[in-house]
């Protein structure tokens, strides 16, 4: 057994490692500063860098027992090099697995429900979910690693240490990003170690180490070499004496303070070596192993070749010697300090990975191709030598590095199956390459053995029977192109796609191709190459008259999800259809549930509005109880959204609630954020505007895509409007158009950005702009199914038309605005109460317009909006209504409309609508209308320009402002200097918080300040 294995070497001298720890005072205070600030919860997150020998490992190992001695739950993980290969998620399975050892129960619980995934990075916790993989798992993955440790860290504090980051595999490195990026609460530290001088132009970790640079969480660490008197101290240390002078300058000199190359002189030069021996540091190394007997170096050269670490019962099968035999070769191995037992006591690992790589460059190439050939063997024969969860990615790479296709080809493939079980999908597409690369080297006797079970995702959806078709070269592409894209390796797999339409532009093999096209869809509009509609259109021509397959289903399932998006409408409302009908058919449920959800959102666009919510609500029922991670994300987006659409915000917002909760446990970010999203446009309509302003800084946060971020920046845009921020409404509304590119335009995008752009444009006093941008919306058109975008644009546009009535500037070209608003407003359904009274609102504001509203028209759209629980909009057709009963109605009607103003300023004093409140205030002071009981004093002077604070000279520049004057001409008008002029300008623009000239003629129109006829120029001469 390894134990007596282990009993048998007895007591080992390891000389060259210094017992003082030498130096690193204040790399070494900083993580004791990183641990003292993670025990309040706030989570650490630290790189350290330097070249191989430099001391990394030995820093780690100190601040690790210091830690330990102070309460601190420590994990330790390496990433693992077999050849040149790494495993996937190494470190952080080994460090799971300490942190499992150390804290058992607090580990199982903060995995509680949502074992089955996180058994992708520790077996130990069950068997490992299977099905349909997506976009979403490997962030789901990640998200729920991210949870776990909070969860774990929350009671106990936990340093998380990884080390060779320099080794680390893809998925290991996106993984470590994702957690230094995300992690928020919990009494951890987060480090990782790398060597610097290994990490050249193009070595995989430097972008990542950029990456983590911009981040302010991340401290990084460079360990720098020793100077003369540490080299002294450390010499010291060894020898147990002070050396001679000469010596440690001989020793520095050769060394250059890097710490093992110090250890290894000094022990060299204390067995009787002279340090100037050797022309390279590296045959320095090589002198201490060609000095241990024969059979030591021989183990030494299969245990270079083994991997980072080699477990003691492979280690025997390989080296095939008799057990006494490698206990003495591993007893001279360890004293000579070459190797040393690994920390889990389960095998032998160097000392140092320097001498490994020495031991290993060292080796003849026939040498090295024979060992990786006895290590698979020995697997093949007992695959029980090595932990489980390695043991097909080891056997992958000895196959491989043995040199033999017949052999590798299937174990490669066999470890590709195995990544993608684990979500690592850079190394799956890595290994499938490799199978590329393979291929044609395997004899075809060993390719027809092979067959496309769990190889290719486009075999069973192609209608072949695996069990009797062989696989094929194409079917390598198309798992590699899946992987691509579900890696983020994007470019690699669009490149992928193109190989394999190109081979398939000589087959008759329409459902192939069709799929491939539907795989540059999504890769096109990933890349934002464009909006897919041409690859889908290739895709529904190339399976037109086939009969039903899983392709066939996807490809209507994509095109109709892509009008429901792009062009909805009849034409899209059959896809769908189709799509549920085909699925159906050949049993595809994932597709199916997607198409009906698509489905009913197109017939409530439709006007089939219970039907088609109740395809929704059935969906959401289904995948919740089959936990149908990804589709329970877009149910619980799509189904509030249609909802908020129809005008049942309430309703919406408590789905989305729960929507968050189920996403949170199952670890679905960026669904998390589009729910977010959609539960702040639910707020804003529901009054609850503080909690919108949060959600939709959620959905910024948490979102990983540019949809959620663009949405919660038009949230922000439209409170902050307003509330009459102007300066930062126009800052989210560009952040929000930044958002969403040009590349995929869709009305749910581009329609609520126009209408921000209007109602900024018009905040700034730029009612061309906005008469422009509107324009622009009216060409484009508005497909059926886009009215809850459509007619809130029309009634910012109308809205704008009416209060620039008076304004002669605006005279030229209303005209042409309020025709195209009125006959956009004539082809637009109302298919839900919301937008009935929305289309009443938008006629009222066109008469007001027009100069011919009156009381009748502003009750019905008053009355329309009473039982919608949108108190904002509520409250400004309401102050309309007051507006409309004292310039039209008579004495009678004062009393009806103080009560109507007084309501609508109760609700924008609510929500902080500043403008609405201080239009509320103005038009009560010109009426002479108490807005606060008769008990109560008035909240305001009766004269609105006093009650900005603006004096009689400053009235009279803004109303000049107002109508369109330069300072020169308000100058001759008030018979003041140009000078004087600009002065009360700029008092004028600071009293009434704006940024310019045309916004402070809007609030001064928007507040009454100034009869219609005072802004009519004079004429002059």
């Amino acid at each position: 057994m390894l134990s007596d294995a282990h009993a048998m070497l007895g007591a080992v001298e390891t000389r060259s490692v210094s017992p003082v720890f030498v130096g690193r005072a204040e790399e070494l205070g900083t993580l004791h500063d990183a641990l003292a600030r993670s025990r309040e919860g706030e989570p650490q997150a630290l790189l350290i860098g330097g070249e191989a020998g430099v001391g990394k490992t030995r820093l780690v190992e100190e601040f690790a027992a210091a830690a330990r001695r102070s309460g601190a739950v420590v994990a330790l993980g390496g990433c693992v090099e077999i050849g040149a290969d790494g495993l996937p998620f190494a470190p952080f399975s080994t460090a799971l697995r300490a942190l499992r050892r150390e804290l058992p129960g607090e580990l199982a619980a903060a995995a509680a429900g949502q074992e089955e995934e996180l058994a992708r990075l520790l077996p130990e916790l069950g068997e490992s979910g299977t099905g349909r993989h997506d976009e979403d798992g490997m962030a789901r993955l990640f998200e729920l690693t991210a949870r776990l440790l909070e969860r774990v860290s929350a009671g106990h504090t936990v340093v998380l240490a990884l080390e060779d980051l320099h080794w680390a595999d893809a998925s290991t490195r996106h993984l470590l990003a994702y957690l230094f990026r995300t992690l928020r609460t919990g009494r951890l530290v987060v480090l990782a170690t790398y060597r610097s001088d290994d990490i050249h132009r193009r070595h995989p970790l430097r972008p990542l180490l950029a990456e983590l640079d911009r981040l302010r969480t991340v401290r990084r660490l460079e360990l720098a070499r020793f100077n003369r008197e540490e080299v002294c101290r450390q010499v010291a240390g060894i020898l147990a004496h002070e050396p001679d002078p000469d010596r440690i300058d001989a020793i520095f000199e050769r060394s250059d303070g890097n710490a093992f190359f110090v250890e290894e002189l000094a022990v060299a030069g204390h067995e009787g070596c002279r340090t100037g021996l050797t022309d390279s540091l590296r045959d320095l190394l090589l002198v201490r192993v060609e000095g241990m007997p024969e059979p030591a170096q021989h183990t030494a050269r299969i245990v270079a070749e083994g991997g980072s670490t080699v477990e003691y019962r492979l280690l025997a099968a390989v080296a095939r010697l008799a057990e006494d035999d490698l206990i003495d070769a591993l007893r001279a191995a360890v004293n000579a300090s070459i190797l040393a037992p690994a920390p889990s006591g389960d095998g032998y690992r160097f000392r140092h990975s320097l001498v490994r790589e020495a031991v290993s460059d060292d080796l003849l190439p026939g040498e090295r191709s024979r060992l990786n050939r006895r290590y698979a063997e020995a697997l093949e024969t007992d695959p029980t030598l090595v932990p489980a969860d390695q043991r097909v990615a080891r056997l992958a790479s000895y196959w491989y590095h043995a040199h033999d296709p017949a052999k590798a080809l299937p174990a490669v493939l066999d470890a590709a199956v195995e990544a993608r079980h684990r979500h690592a999908y850079a190394e799956q597409l890595r290994l499938l390459e490799r199978a590329m690369e393979l291929w044609d080297a395997a004899p075809d006797a060993v390719r027809r053995t092979l067959r496309p079970v769990d190889y290719a995702e486009a075999y069973p959806p192609c209608g072949c029977d695996p069990a009797t078709t062989a696989l094929r070269h194409l079917d390598l592409l198309a798992e590699a192109a899946v992987a691509g894209r579900l890696c983020g390796e994007r470019e690699r797999a669009l490149k992928i796609t193109k190989r394999a339409l190109r081979l398939l532009d000589d087959e008759d093999d329409p459902l192939r191709a069709a799929w491939f096209w539907i795989q540059r869809s999504r890769l096109v509009r990933s890349l934002a190459r464009g909006d897919g509609w041409k690859e889908i259109a290739t895709a529904q021509e190339l399976v037109r008259g086939l009969p039903p397959s899983e392709v066939h289903a996807e490809v209507l399932a994509m095109a109709a999800h892509w009008s429901m998006l792009h062009e909805p409408g009849p034409e899209a409302l059959t896809a769908a259809e189709r799509a549920v009908e085909y699925a159906r058919m050949v049993r595809a449920d994932d597709i199916e549930s997607n198409a009906r959800l698509t489905l009913g959102g197109l017939m409530v666009d439709a006007g089939q509005i219970e039907a088609g919510l109740t395809h929704m609500y059935e969906v959401r029922d289904e995948v919740v109880a089959r936990s149908l991670a990804a589709i329970v994300g877009r149910s619980h987006v799509n189904l509030p959204s249609v909802l908020e659409g129809v005008g049942r915000s309430e309703e919406s917002v408590s789905i989305l609630r729960e929507g968050l909760r189920l996403t949170g446990a199952m670890g679905l970010r960026d669904a998390e954020a589009w729910i977010w999203s959609n539960l702040a446009e639910s707020l804003i309509s529901l009054g609850r505007w503080d909690d919108a302003a949060e959600a939709a800084g959620n959905a910024q946060r948490r979102g990983q895509t540019a949809g959620p971020h663009g949405s919660g920046a038009n949230s922000l845009a439209f409170l902050a409007l307003a509330r009459g921020h102007v300066p930062e409404a126009a800052r989210h509304l560009a952040e929000g158009r930044a958002a969403y590119g040009p590349h995929d335009p869709m009305p749910q995008h581009d329609l609520p950005v126009s209408c921000l752009t209007v109602a900024v444009a018009v905040a700034e006093g730029r009612l061309p702009d906005a008469r422009a941008e509107l324009a622009r919306a009216l060409q484009s058109g508005f497909p059926p199914g886009t009215q809850r975008y459509a007619w809130p644009l029309l009634l910012e546009a109308a809205t704008a038309e009416a209060d620039a009535r008076a304004l002669p500037a605006a005279r030229d070209g209303r005209a042409q605005a309020l025709d195209g608003i009125f006959r956009t407003a004539k082809r637009l359904t109302t298919n839900a109460p919301v937008w009935l009274a929305h289309e009443l609102w938008v006629r009222a504001e066109l008469q007001r317009a027009e100069g011919r509203s009156t009381p009748d028209t502003w009750s019905r759209v008053v009355t329309a909006f009473e039982p919608l629980e949108r108190p904002y909009d509520l409250a400004r057709v309401r102050y309309r209504l007051a507006e409309s009963l004292l310039t039209g109605g008579g004495e009678d009607e004062r009393d009806r409309a103080t009560e109507l103003l007084r309501l609508a300023h109760a609700v924008a004093r609510h929500l902080d609508a500043r403008p609405l409140a201080e239009s509320a205030t103005a038009l009560a002071q010109r009426a002479r209308l108490p807005l606060a009981p008769a008990s109560e004093p008035a909240l305001a002077p009766a004269d609105p320009a006093e009650a900005l604070g603006l004096t009689s000279r400053e009235r009279d520049v803004l109303r000049l402002v107002a109508v369109g004057h330069t300072n020169r001409r308000i100058a001759e008008e008030l018979f003041i200097s140009p000078k004087t002029a600009s002065v009360h300008v700029s008092n004028i623009l600071a009293k009434l918080g704006v940024s310019g000239r045309g916004e402070a003629a809007a609030v001064a129109h928007r507040l009454g300040l100034f009869p219609a006829e005072s802004l009519i120029p004079r004429p002059t001469g």
